[in-house]
């Protein structure tokens, strides 16, 4: 299952020097600084990653978390160039979605180069909707989270909707929290997939506390199953943001995979949603 669907692609951002926003004073939730998942930029990205770049730190985005792109993994910067970028707009890399596969070496050594505090993979390195499956996963998550702390990083999972299905009675997400080691797996809970699925986050966080340190806040339209601007979905964005202690949530990614207009507008209302919690 392809978690990202594809779409047609929205023309090119006109005028967003009007968008630009300076850094929010949070109230309720002021010591959150929030971070985007970069795939909700992929295209602007593409054409232009610096510059992009500039718009999200304009926007008070303060964290980073990259994705895997038909540039690499720095939508054609090195890893150095990433992190130098970030760190002169004010802003953290810390985070990065990778494939655990036969270049998992690479990835990690660019991870290095990178200064990330987390390499997540984001989809399962084998197929298969059994439990056995995911108890093989299971296995080589604790392998690969083995080889990232001996580098200093976190090794992490992200989720989809496919993971809360079930087989032999057993929900495949269970199986992967049972059977990974919290000191070498960490998850990044995609909450809007959770709740697409029909399930509660806020369960997830009482039946395994401390286990997500990292998120995924996306609302969701719950008839089209695809990502929608904040207030506009089926998620309770205020009841989640009152749930990190429980989560053990450190980095608050937000993600938009399709948009009412564009990427920056989308974001530019995420942020100001949240700050009115």
């Amino acid at each position: 299952m392809n978690s990202r669907r594809t779409f047609i692609k929205n023309s090119a951002l006109a005028g967003a020097g009007s968008l630009l926003l300076p850094t929010f004073s949070f109230t309720k939730h002021e010591n959150v600084a929030y971070g985007v998942q970069l795939y909700t930029f992929r295209d602007e990205l593409a054409k232009d990653a610096k510059g992009t770049l500039r718009k999200i730190a304009d926007l008070g985005i303060k964290k980073i978390e990259s994705a895997r792109s038909s540039k690499g993994l720095y939508y054609g910067l090195t890893p150095k160039e990433m992190k130098k970028e970030c760190e002169n707009l004010g802003m953290k890399l810390v985070s990065g979605h990778v494939a655990l596969d036969e270049n998992f070496d690479h990835t990690m050594a660019q991870a290095v180069e990178s200064g990330q505090e987390y390499v997540i993979c984001s989809s399962l390195p084998s197929k298969g909707q059994t439990v056995e499956n995911y108890k093989r996963v299971a296995d080589a998550f604790n392998k690969a989270g083995e080889s990232c702390k001996k580098l200093g990083m976190k090794f992490g999972y992200h989720n989809h909707e496919y993971e809360f299905e079930s087989h032999e009675g057993q929900v495949l997400y269970d199986v992967l929290m049972d059977y990974t080691d919290p000191e070498l797996v960490f998850m990044e809970l995609d909450l809007g997939w959770v709740v697409v699925a029909g399930l509660e986050p806020m369960d997830y966080f009482k039946k395994y506390p401390g286990r997500f340190p990292c998120w995924h806040l996306k609302d969701m339209d719950m008839h089209e199953k695809e990502s929608t601007e904040f207030g506009k979905g089926g998620l309770d964005i205020a009841q989640i943001m009152d749930s990190q202690k429980a989560s053990g949530v450190e980095h608050i990614f937000i993600e938009q995979e399709e948009y009412a207009n564009n990427a920056l507008d989308s974001m530019k209302h995420n942020m100001q949603f949240l700050k009115a919690l």
